[in-house]
Formats: C-alpha cells, structure tokens, sequence
C-alpha cells in the first residue's frame, strides 16, 4: 500500500519519493524528495539491502503492546499456511481463555474456533440516495467446538440472520441470542448447541448501510466533467475496514475465496478483484454483474467500485489484460496512456524476476478523485488517487514522472508481496512495503536505465530518528541492511513466493530461506539473530569512529541508538538499555588529498571495539559507510571532521558521489541532534561551489530547508540566508535556467543536469537571488500578458510560487483562475500549491477558508494547501490555528482516516518551534481525542525536539554565522 504521499508510502504513505514535486519560497526551501544513493559492495559480494518500511499508523481500538502480546504466537509461525494459521490462533485462545473465560468478544483477536473457507457476497448498490443492501454467505469450518460465532461489522445494520449445518438435518440452526459489540467492532452469534471440530457450516446474514463521505471501508467520491456533478463508489479495506461494508472474519490471517455480485443502475459500471463471469438486466433500469470466484486472499484486498469511468486497455504477451480506468476527460486526453504501458512492462519483469506468475487473468488500475493513501495494492484492482497515475508529458515535470513511476512500481510489486504472500498481522505488515519499497528502485531501473536509479538511495533517516513509544504506533522503522552474504537474492526470494503463496508468513519465514540458502553454501550465519535487532528494535544506530592514540593503525568504534531529543535517554532510560544494540556491518576506508583505500568490512556487534585498519598519519581521513549502503548514521572526532571538509574543499571527487551526499546528510542531522557543533554543518557546505553532481547538492538543499523552517521567523534570519547564497550563487550563474532553442521552445537536458539545475534555482530563488526573481517575475509577467506559458515544467513550480510571492494580488488571482480552467492534474497540484506561496495574510486565509468550506478545492487538494500555507513562514501559524479551529469540518469528511493521515499531522506540526505552539499542541492533542493516533504523538517529538534546538542551538549557530568569512 503506498501508505500516504509520505510516507510511508501504503501505501506512499508520507510522500517518500526523492523526486516529490515541491513549492518554493523566497528564502526558504522546500523539497520533499527522497533520493537513492549507490547499492554497490564490492569485491563479489552480493548484497541484500533489505528495506524494512513501517511508518504504517494503524488505528487500532487498544494499544499495541496488548496486540503484540496476543498476537506473539503468530510471529514464530511457520510451515504451511493451515499449520501457521493454527499456531497463532492457538497461541491466541489459550491467552484469552485465562483472561476473560467465555467472553471472546471482548478480546482484539477474533476467536480461533472457526475458520472461513468462503464468501458468496451479494450487494445492491443506490448512487441516487448513498445506501447499499447485501446479502453474505460465509462457509467456514469448526476448528474447536464452540456455540459462539464471532465475526467483524462496523456501522451496518444487521437484519437477519441464519445459521447452517453442513449434516444431513435440515432447516436452520437455533440461535440462543445475538447482539453487537462496538468496543470490538463485533458481531455475536451464540447458538443453541456446539459446532463441531472438522465440520462444516454456513451463515447467512443480510444487511443494509450507507454508503460514507468519510474515505473509509465503502465510501462517496465525485468530480465534475462539463460543469455536471458525478459520483462513485469505492473501497478501501486496510488494514481494518472491510467491516464497514460486510460482515466478516476481517484479519489477514483469515485468508479464504470471494465470489461478488454487484447490483446497480445501468448508469454506471461497477469493478471488483475478478472479471465479470455474467451480467443481467432488470426491467427497472438495474444490472447485476456476477464476478469469478477469487483465489484464497485477506479481507483487507477485497475491493469493487461502481463509477461511469472510462478505460484505456493493454494485454500482456500472457493474456493479461490491463485497463487503466478514470474519468472519461482524463481517458480521452491520454493522462492515463504512461501508467498503462509501464504497467504491461512491469508484469513481465517481476515475472521473470520472482519466476512465479501473475495470478489473476486481469489487472485494473483505477484512478479516483480522492482517496486516503496514495494507492491501494487491491488484488486485480488497484486503486490510485488521480494524482499519482494520471500525468500529462506536455506539462508534467521530471519529477512529477518518476514519482507517479515509483508509485506505479511500487504497488505492482505488492500483488506478489502482499496480495499473493500475506503477513501474518500487522507487526509484519514490512514483509510487504519493504520489499515494494525496495523494488522501487529496480523496478524503475529496469523501466529507464538511464536514469540510474540503482546509483541513488533514499535520505529518509530524519523523520525515523525520533523515538516512537510503542504504546503509540505499530512501528518497524525503515531500515537498509547490507548482508554480505555470497546467495542469490532473487531465488531466496523465489523461494519465498513459492512457499507461501496463497497463504501467509511471518519475519521468521523469511529469515528461514535466506538461512536454508546460507547452509547450502556452506555458511553458519544466524540471519534471524542479526535482523531481529534491525526489525524488532525502534530506530537506528549512530557509529562513532575515532581514531586510537594509543595503538597504531587503529580505530575504536562505538554504536549508540540515534535519536534526535537525547533528554529522551534521560526521561525514558527503560527505552535505552543494552537491546538497543545492532550487528552492524561497517565498511570503512582511509584516504588522504589524492588516494582512498579500498574499503573493508566490519561487523560491529558491541557497543564499543577496538579495530586495526590501513596505516593512518596526521592527514589521514577515515570514512565509514562507503556508499551508503548501510542504514545508520557515522560521526568522527571533529579532528577528522575537519580532514573531511578540507578533502571536500580541495578535491571532493576523491570521495564518491553518494558519499558526499552522506557527509552533507549526516553533519547535518548530527549537529541537530547535538552530536556536533553547530558550525560544522556550514563549513561543510562551503566546498558547494565546486560540486558538479546532482545528489551532494540535494542533499545540501533537504538540510538547509530544515534549517531554514527553524529559522525563518527568527530576528537573524538574514544571516544565515546571506551565508547559503554565498554558497548557492556561484553555482546558479554557471549553470543558468534552462535553455531555449531558436523556435523558442525550452531545449530538455539529461535528466541528472535537469535535476542538478532545478536544484541550484530552487536554492537560489528561495533565498532571495534577485536575478533569479527577476527571471521568474518576467516569464510570469510574459505568460500573463500573452497567455501563453512558456515556463518550462520543470521549474514551473519554482517559478510559480516565486512570482506569487513577489508580485501583486493581481497575479495571485491569475494562478487561482488557472488552477480551475486546468485539466491537467499535475499542472493543477503546482498552481494550487504556488497559491499558498503568497505573502499577503489576507489572501493565504482566503484560500484556507475556500479549501474548507466549499467545493472549489477538491477535497484531495485540502490537506496539500493546509500544510503548504504552513510551510510560508507567514501563514505557519495560521495553518496551524486553521487546523484547530477547523477540526470539526476536516473530522467530519475525514473520519476516523484524519487520525491516521500523518502527511497532515506532520505537515502542519513540524515546523511549530516555540514553547507556545508546543503547549498548544499538547492541548490540541487531549481536547481532540488525539492521543491514540501515532502521528500526534511523532508530532509532540518532532516540536519538542525543534523547541529543544532553539534553546541550545540557535545563539551558537548565529554567532558563528557573525564571524564566518564572506567567501
């Protein structure tokens, strides 16, 4: 699931993509793009960079040590699916039966008494009033005798209800009572006398509900096509929401075959996981369309729509037909023709790659207006917001395209893992977005080589530094893990798929073939003992190298959870004892102005060692984590700090490309951290001027746009933006805006050059160069005066918030009259956040008060434009009081998705900075029914820890920037 634009990416998500378009502001920027860096260890050694993503806040009705705790016979299951389902369910019951004796409603874990082979689902669908009838048969089988059937519902109806033996007697079965649960979202059938172990039976129940505006279980979009209102319906069932549409057994683990039939008005069409195997038609204007039966999967990848989409259609080289469905002007303009042909290409490649087939016999991508998450992995019916599969080549930006890409790659790659291979629960929801995480990358470097993906590694350490108490969020933090181990990846991979496919697998199973493969190879590796510190333990490590004075050629190198607040430490020691300890396999070089070592590996495993390493004298650098192919981050001594950016200074291309871009990352987030002196960051950046690849320099800008956020309401801030356009400056006069050819259009680069350019402009107009305003104020002067833009897209952004900015409300109603005769969806994302770019109060609580209390903002653009106002150092804190005040009419079309919406949470708390808001926030937290959700508890770490840098830090980075030298 690409978790939220973020994200996580469900599901992307909290946008993690290094290429995220961004707005730009004078003196400040912003880029929310997340770069891969090289994944190369030499000397033939294959590598495993396993990416273990989590940032996945599941709202869940108790806490997550309890669910842990109950579910903890689960995460050791192994073997076949029946045997795995076996021992987590009996690991369950025998917990609960101590606890509350006969009450199983009462528990987080459905009973292990019964087991569901089955669904025959029946719905019958009215887009005229929003409701929905059904009709569910579910088969299942007696595991352990029991009166009690115990199944999920949330906000439905129940009108009847029957149970059935599978016996020889006929007629229904007695029931003694029946009754709902709420506190578990459950639904109680107790019988008159027990089912019995290995014996079939049936239910039948039937049921009406409405059909929500809130963007879970069976919820309302609509859009506007020739000035007309349409509607349709959509689901989104993960992680627990296919309750809200059907009664069922609704945990992953409770794998069993669909067949659905969708009843609706002939006006529209409706979709579900499996083609149409019959269609009938009513007299009164209704068809019914009969789906096949689906293979054995989770409830959660259950999905249909009913719309009156469009579609454009590819078949792949084995039958598989692909449609991609949206709106009929977004089909008709060919927006959809990109996601259609990459995703043909990408079914071929992760077939040959994993050697196991797609299973179904077609696939959908579906694209809607609005939608929790950036996409939805639905087995057979994928579901995209429009913004992350629509795109335009004509107005779309490079980095707009390899987002979509990188979404698009992502979520194919979970019907293999996730749709195909389930986790067992929820603590192993990793064993699907890590590895669709890391196939990102893969997948789009077999889509465009050229592009080079695999030289490039994602900078995303610093919204996982903080400390997530597990009381708060299901959390397995991101990690890249280098293995040095001599095995084939992809077959253990293979391997994997084939195991366990239709079924479902825990961590273990995973470590299990990596193990059985090192054994084959003659290798005694315990593979679970070294990546259970990495998936079990909250965060990541932060080496210390330092070289040794009192033996030669040797180093000591610690480890130590990183962290951001280090009061935490203080506040919360039973959080950092000795298990907060990794098996860490460093590689190091030493190097000096004109030569670097090869590198060598060691495994760290305590928390302090001794190593011997190549001759060192006093102008010998170390540098550890070569390429960055490890997730931590790696401090020195400052005596070696200083060899470092004295080697940057003098001759950077002596250290590698992606290392560079790991110096910038960590001296930066270091020194916040208050791991290092403040001035080390900005004498880092000073060798920027000689920088001529594209990643140092995006790393430079993510940390300066922290910074900035942290400073920009400060009395100084002028200081520190004069210094960075010291900096910036010689740069942007070489490289230039983009070129025109002699018919005027804009000449496109290479895409590392684009990129690299786009960068230095970014940096350069947001920090107040005035060539650089000028440029962009006459290319919107010109678009104005011939309405004709020819503002290249690359850097449309760039120039749209800059002109916004700098020039009158005139323009501001220009870009506001654009952003709705638009029909490209990335052209109309960059003109509505460049509206929030505008220095004039008035206007930014114009658009905030337009966003919320009317339709002229899509509902899926609300939350960009609350937290794009918060990011203008002007309207921070008006965002902020928006979203409080506000919070009634965000709750109610958001629902119970608002609190696991961490790209909102985030976006308009993370740059709050003072005690003020802080306090604020607390209480905001406790008057909203906040403190259950994950991102309101990241959110009081991540401004605490700003609170906390304003006190400690700020006066020191200042009177640095008083003394530093002009050059």
């Amino acid at each position: 699931m690409g978790i939220e634009d973020a994200s996580m990416r469900n599901g992307r998500a909290l946008s993690d993509q290094w290429a995220d378009s961004v707005v730009v502001r004078p003196r400040t920027t912003e880029q929310h793009i997340t770069v891969n860096k090289r994944l190369v260890l030499g000397f033939a050694i294959s590598i495993l960079t396993l990416i273990i993503v989590t940032a996945i806040a599941i709202t869940l009705s108790v806490s997550f040590e309890r669910c842990a705790a109950e579910s903890s016979g689960a995460l050791a299951a192994n073997g076949s699916s029946n045997s795995k389902w076996k021992q987590s369910r009996d690991a369950n019951i025998s917990h609960r039966d101590s606890e509350d004796g006969q009450q199983p409603w009462r528990h987080l874990r459905l009973p292990a008494t019964l087991r569901p082979r089955h669904y025959d689902l029946r719905l019958s669908v009215s887009m005229e009033n929003f409701t929905f009838s059904g009709e569910v048969h579910i088969q299942f089988e007696c595991v352990h005798s029991t009166k009690l059937i115990v199944l999920h519902t949330d906000r439905l109806e129940v009108d009847k209800v029957l149970v059935y033996s599978d016996s020889k007697k006929a007629g229904a079965m007695r029931i003694q009572r029946r009754f709902h649960y709420q506190p578990k979202q459950v639904f109680v059938i107790e019988l008159h006398r027990e089912m019995k172990p290995l014996r079939t039976y049936k239910i039948n129940i039937t049921f009406h509900a409405h059909i929500e505006h809130e963007l879970l279980g069976f919820f309302r979009s609509s859009y506007v096509l020739n000035g007309e209102r349409r509607f349709l319906a959509v689901t989104q069932f993960s992680p627990t929401h296919a309750r809200k549409a059907f009664p069922c057994f609704d945990e992953p683990i409770y794998k069993a075959t669909f067949r659905v039939s969708l009843k609706h008005e002939s006006s529209y069409q409706s979709l579900s996981n499996m083609p149409v195997e019959a269609s009938t038609s009513d007299e009164d204007r209704w068809v019914t369309n009969h789906f096949s039966r689906t293979p054995r999967m989770s409830t959660y990848y259950l999905a249909w729509a009913v719309c009156n989409f469009t579609y454009r259609e590819a078949v792949t080289d084995s039958g598989v037909v692909i449609r991609l469905y949206a709106r009929p002007d977004a089909i008709q303009s060919g927006s959809g023709d990109y996601a259609l042909h990459i995703t043909k290409r990408l079914l071929h490649f992760y077939q040959d790659y994993f050697k196991v087939k797609y299973s179904l016999p077609k696939l959908d991508l579906l694209a809607v207006p609005k939608h929790p998450y950036a996409a939805m992995e639905n087995w057979g019916l994928s579901v995209f917001v429009e913004q992350k599969i629509l795109l335009d080549p004509d107005v779309s930006s490079f980095s707009y395209q390899m987002e979509l890409t990188m979404v698009v790659v992502h979520e194919i790659c979970h019907q293999w893992f996730g749709d195909l291979v389930t986790p067992v629960w929820w603590e192993d929801v990793w064993l699907k977005e890590g590895f669709a995480h890391y196939f990102e990358y893969i997948g789009t470097d077999f889509l465009f080589p050229k592009w080079n993906m695999l030289e490039l590694r994602g900078l995303v350490m610093l919204l996982f530094g903080l400390i997530w108490f597990p009381k708060f969020t299901v959390s397995v933090q991101v990690q890249f893990i280098s293995l040095p181990i001599l095995i084939s990846v992809s077959v253990c991979l293979q391997d994997y798929l084939m195991t366990h496919m239709y079924g479902n697998a825990a961590r273990d199973d995973l470590w299990n073939k990596f193990s059985e493969a090192m054994q084959r190879e003659g290798k005694d590796i315990n593979i679970t003992q070294v990546m259970d510190r990495w998936t079990l333990q909250m965060g990541y490590p932060v080496i210390t190298i330092s070289k040794n004075d009192s033996l030669d050629n040797s180093v000591t190198i610690s480890q130590e959870h990183f962290v951001y607040d280090t009061d935490a430490k203080i506040q919360n020691p039973e959080l950092f004892n000795k298990s907060f300890q990794w098996q860490i396999p460093l590689t190091l070089a030493v190097g000096n102005s004109s030569h670097i070592s090869t590198e060598t590996i060691i495994w760290v495993s305590n928390k302090t060692e001794t190593h011997r390493v190549g001759h060192m004298g006093s102008e010998t650098w170390l540098l550890g984590n070569i390429n960055q192919t490890g997730y931590f981050r790696v401090n020195y001594d400052l005596h070696n700090w200083g060899l470092l950016i004295q080697q940057l200074m003098t001759n950077p291309t002596i250290i590698s490309v992606g290392n560079r871009a790991g110096l910038i990352d960590d001296v930066f987030n270091l020194a916040r951290a208050g791991y290092l002196p403040q001035n080390v960051t900005l004498q880092m950046i000073s060798y920027l001027s000689q920088e001529t690849e594209f990643l140092p320099w995006h790393a430079a800008s993510r940390a300066l746009y922290q910074l900035d956020k942290l400073l920009d309401r400060t009395e100084d801030h002028s200081l520190f933006s004069d210094y960075v356009l010291r900096q910036v400056e010689p740069k942007y006069h070489k490289l230039g805006w983009p070129a025109t050819s002699t018919e005027g259009s804009f000449v496109q680069a290479a895409y590392q050059t684009e990129e690299l350019q786009r960068e230095v402009m970014m940096l350069a107009c947001s920090f107040g160069n005035k060539h650089c305003h000028r440029q962009a104020v006459s290319l919107i002067s010109d678009w104005i005066s011939s309405n004709k833009n020819r503002i290249p897209p690359n850097v449309r952004d760039i120039v749209y918030c800059t002109g916004v900015s700098l020039m009158d409300e005139d323009v501001w109603e220009f870009i506001w009259m654009k952003f709705h005769s638009s029909t490209a969806i990335s052209e109309k994302k960059v003109l509505l956040e460049a509206l929030t770019c505008s220095d004039n109060i008035f206007l930014l609580n114009r658009l905030l008060n337009l966003s919320l209390t009317s339709d002229l903002v899509p509902d899926q653009e609300v939350i960009d434009v609350i937290i794009h106002v918060g990011r203008n150092p002007l309207g921070r804190h008006l965002a902020w009081r928006c979203f409080r005040e506000k919070w009634d009419i965000l709750n109610s079309r958001y629902g119970e998705a608002l609190f696991m919406n961490s790209k909102l949470i985030s976006g308009v708390t993370e740059f709050l900075n003072t005690e003020a808001e802080l306090n604020e926030l607390k209480e905001f937290i406790l008057t909203s029914g906040g403190e259950s959700a994950p991102a309101f508890a990241r959110a009081v770490e991540i401004v605490q820890a700003n609170v906390k840098w304003q006190i400690l830090f700020q006066q020191q980075f200042y009177r640095w920037l008083r003394k530093a030298p002009d050059g």
